[in-house]
């Protein structure tokens, strides 16, 4: 399961919020749901918060395996 509680731990020691994001970086709600809820998302997107924040991947997301993981 991809979990992106760090990407809200990245966003709050940032000059950034949920409102600088929609507002001045043109990201939509519906992105910000669905970081919330630890829905996908586009690489890109992923991309646009590391330029935004000044981050690596690792501070958006991490990987947790679940066993509702998709057997291969």
């Amino acid at each position: 399961m991809i979990d992106y509680s760090p990407f809200w731990k990245t966003l709050e020691k940032s000059n950034e919020n949920w409102y600088t994001l929609t507002g001045k970086h043109n990201m939509s709600y519906s992105t910000l749901h669905r970081l919330k809820h630890n829905k996908d998302i586009s690489t890109k997107t992923i991309n646009d918060l590391c330029r935004i924040l000044n981050c690596s991947v690792q501070d958006i997301l991490q990987y947790i395996p679940s066993k509702e993981d998709q057997l291969l």
